[in-house]
């Protein structure tokens, strides 16, 4: 007997037509998308039609993540039945599930999950008994994956819902439904499964994740065909289609969001002498840039060092996607969190997307609302000068992040960036200045994969560079404070002290010790331990 629910004198109640529209938004996606829907139900033991749902109970009911196997297959591989069973199963549930809410409006979110929970969980266990039947006997694990993925399915992301749950997950890279790669933390990249059945298949739960987890104003169409937004989990994704031959997806991981400079100490990207100067950098309010290149944990570090403001000081932070989360850290500082927002495709006679709202838009704002510091989480367009301004004009203490190859290239990606803006006319010499007066550090951080030649991924921070004002030229004047020092019988890639600040009587002030910078190998106990020499 099918679980399809029967036609009867209440389908023509108000209910009815909530419930199928509820359906439908929950099955959005299956239909013409390369998804096999078949008709036919799945037999199950006979069981009366009108079998009651559990209610929803106060205990919240989450599955267990379905982890990769080390084969390197995907949730869909490693289930013992083909998708196209979870794709029925995940049918069924939302029809019973459409009607439950029909039936109950005033159900929350929560309340949906609860009861979609125990409805996969009867659901499956039923149909695991006529699949035996008909098919092989599942065990007690292979029928908890499937329900699993049902569950995954309905409310979560899918077949991308195990890697995001892998805690070692970095990087998910999707070109077309079938081509997938995840990176590790801690082991190489590897080719996994298709995560759809199509293209449309892909853009589509693309779409519904960002409706279910992300910001939902924003989704992929052919009108927006850029998509960047975050996750419930603070991931960020960006997405493009119909501008690429394929749909593109990266889904960024952030693995940390709550770890201060001792966390880093430990996972080797500072040693203690660099925490400590990183510190009373901070609370002696300088401006620091933090740079490198993606994915080397520049977001971790300046999130790292703003643990270290006092939390009674009001910071703002300007972000295009939620990242550093400062503002749910209760050992962090007194946030106001900004987060830019994209438009909906159509343009306005000023040639801008209606709705948008940009970092630019934001600044603003920020700085009407009695803040002490600006932490811009990334500085990639005309930001960069309202930035800059509020570093000049501020007590100081502001940072951001930066895509550069060095400390020194992170001065002219500075210049670039503000003569991109038509608008103020600025010039290099100008934007030099600009540069010279408002920053006092730049920290880069550097990553070395090693992961492809039986290594680890290295994340460290390789140079600290003071800005020391304006110098020849109307440049900034610099000095490289902390790097790696090699003499004879030792090499040290990670930053170590170089020499004393120009500003060390103010970080002495906020309680840095001198000393420190006369260990010339830092308090590292060992040279970075890598597979080649770096």
């Amino acid at each position: 007997m099918s679980d399809t629910l029967p036609a009867s004198p209440a389908d023509q109640a108000p209910g009815s037509a909530r419930a199928s529209r509820f359906r439908d938004a929950l099955l959005q996606g299956q239909r013409g998308t390369g998804w096999s829907i078949p008709t036919a139900p799945v037999p199950v033991p006979a069981a009366p039609v009108a079998d009651p749902v559990e209610a929803p109970t106060a205990r919240r009911i989450v599955p267990g993540p379905v982890r990769p196997t080390a084969a390197g297959t995907d949730a869909a591989g490693v289930l013992p039945v083909p998708f196209d069973e979870v794709i029925q199963l995940r049918q069924r549930v939302a029809e019973r599930l459409a009607q439950a809410s029909a039936d109950t409006p005033g159900m929350t979110g929560e309340d949906r999950r609860q009861l979609g929970q125990s409805l996969v969980n009867r659901l499956v266990s039923e149909w695991a008994t006529a699949y035996a039947a008909t098919a092989r006997p599942l065990t007690q694990t292979d029928e908890q994956a499937v329900k699993r993925a049902v569950f995954d399915e309905l409310f979560q992301a899918g077949r991308l819902q195990p890697y995001l749950d892998d805690s070692e997950t970095e990087n998910i890279i999707v070109s077309g439904f079938d081509n997938v790669r995840v990176d590790y933390r801690d082991r190489p990249s590897r080719q996994v499964g298709r995560v759809a059945e199509s293209d449309a298949g892909l853009i589509e739960l693309i779409n519904q994740l960002v409706r279910t987890q992300g910001q939902g104003e924003r989704s992929l169409t052919p009108a927006t065909p850029t998509l960047n937004t975050r996750l419930a989990d603070g991931s960020r994704l960006a997405a493009t289609a119909w501008v690429t031959p394929k749909p593109e997806i990266v889904i960024r991981r952030h693995r940390t969001r709550a770890q201060g400079l001792k966390a880093l100490q430990e996972w080797g990207t500072i040693d203690s002498t660099l925490a400590a100067f990183l510190q009373s950098a901070v609370l002696a309010r300088k401006n620091i840039v933090v740079a490198g290149s993606q994915g080397v944990g520049k977001t971790s570090l300046m999130r790292a060092m703003a643990r270290e403001i006092p939390r009674s000081e009001r910071v703002g932070t300007l972000e295009g996607e939620y990242e550093l989360w400062l503002h749910e850290d209760p050992e962090g500082p007194t946030v106001v969190a900004f987060e830019a927002r994209e438009g909906n495709g159509e343009r306005g006679p000023d040639g801008r997307a209606a709705g948008e709202i940009t970092l630019t838009d934001l600044f603003r704002q920020a700085l009407r609302m009695s803040l002490r510091r600006v932490i811009v989480g990334e500085v990639r367009g005309k930001e960069v000068l309202p930035m800059l301004h509020a570093m000049n004009e501020g007590e100081g203490g502001s940072m951001c992040t930066l895509h550069a190859r060095s400390a020194e290239m992170a001065i002219e990606r500075l210049v670039m960036l503000a003569m991109q803006d038509e608008d103020t006319q600025m010039t290099d010499s100008l934007a030099y200045r600009l540069i010279a007066n408002a920053i006092d550090f730049i920290v880069y951080v550097r990553l070395v994969d090693e992961t492809a030649i039986g290594g680890v991924r290295h994340r460290f921070v390789s140079q600290v560079m003071e800005i020391t004002g304006v110098g020849e030229g109307g440049r900034p004047s610099r000095q490289m404070i902390f790097g790696p020092r090699e003499d004879e019988r030792h090499r040290e890639v990670r930053a170590v002290p170089l020499m004393a600040p120009q500003c060390l009587e103010d970080l002495e002030r906020a309680g840095f010790d001198r000393n420190l910078l006369r260990q010339p190998w830092g308090s590292w106990e060992h040279p970075l331990q890598a597979v080649s020499r770096l």
